[in-house]
């Protein structure tokens, strides 16, 4: 099962560019408001409509910035080759960030938004071989939906992108071990929501396993079950254009974090 996803699922009202850059820009902030950015380093990328000539763009963040310094109007545009399309800022992208990204991106063409992550809790639980548990309501949403990539070494061996998408395959959530998490949305509301939910996982793991007790795992049948009642109502999110939960983020951002 592919957390979030369905082939059958109605896609919403395809965004244009201009709410792509905000919803975009958005989610940056929304990270750093949650602590879970890491200096100038880690990414959200969105998939723009293609460009007059039909080349595949996405938007990344320009590298030097901190993610609440991240507007819709300084993102930089760069194809799937890694050609800088659109350069405000004038530093261009990480290239790790772009091996990890324009390998889901061309791939994954269901994926408009792939989230990267080193929070302390999602590095801690890539770093065990159990690695995320279903101990609770949160984590069990992820059961049976979570793929696993091996450590390689800082991401800027583009031949890695093959292997990235090899263990992503059809999920939306890849535990890159020893390194952090990835999210991909067929939204930027979703991926956001995915990377919030899997956050709260990790840190709940975290502190279970920190408490001295013994861990009570769901059994498989009703962490199965919680998990396809997540995605059936990602599902009916995904294919309306009413977001009561990306709404309220968004509230929250113009209160706490406006551009």
């Amino acid at each position: 099962m592919s957390l979030g996803g369905s082939a059958s699922a109605t896609p919403r009202r395809a965004p244009d560019e201009h709410e792509i850059r905000k919803d975009l820009a958005a989610a940056y902030r929304v990270m750093a408001l949650k602590g879970m950015d890491d200096s100038i380093y880690t990414h959200i990328s969105a998939r723009l409509p293609d460009g007059e000539a039909g080349q595949k763009r996405f938007l990344l963040n320009p590298f030097g910035m901190m993610f609440d310094e991240v507007t819709a109007e300084n993102l930089v545009t760069v194809d799937e080759a890694g050609v800088i399309i659109d350069d405000p800022y004038g530093h261009g992208v990480n290239a790790a960030g772009f091996t990890i990204h324009s390998a889901v991106h061309m791939a994954r063409h269901d994926a408009a938004c792939v989230l990267h992550t080193h929070t302390v809790a999602g590095v801690a639980v890539s770093s065990v071989k159990e690695g995320l548990l279903p101990l609770n309501q949160w984590s069990a949403q992820f059961h049976g939906a979570i793929a696993y990539h091996e450590y390689e070494g800082i991401a800027l061996d583009l031949e890695e992108r093959a292997r990235i998408v090899a263990d992503l395959g059809a999920l939306n959530v890849l535990m890159l071990r020893n390194h952090g998490t990835l999210v991909c949305g067929r939204s930027v509301a979703e991926a956001v929501k995915l990377a919030l939910n899997l956050e709260r996982s990790c840190k709940a793991q975290v502190a279970a396993l920190s408490m001295g007790l013994t861990p009570d795992p769901l059994p498989d049948d009703v962490a199965a079950h919680t998990a396809q009642q997540y995605a059936r109502a990602y599902d009916r999110t995904e294919a309306s254009d009413s977001d009561a939960e990306w709404a309220a983020i968004l509230r929250l951002i113009e209160r706490s974090a406006p551009a």
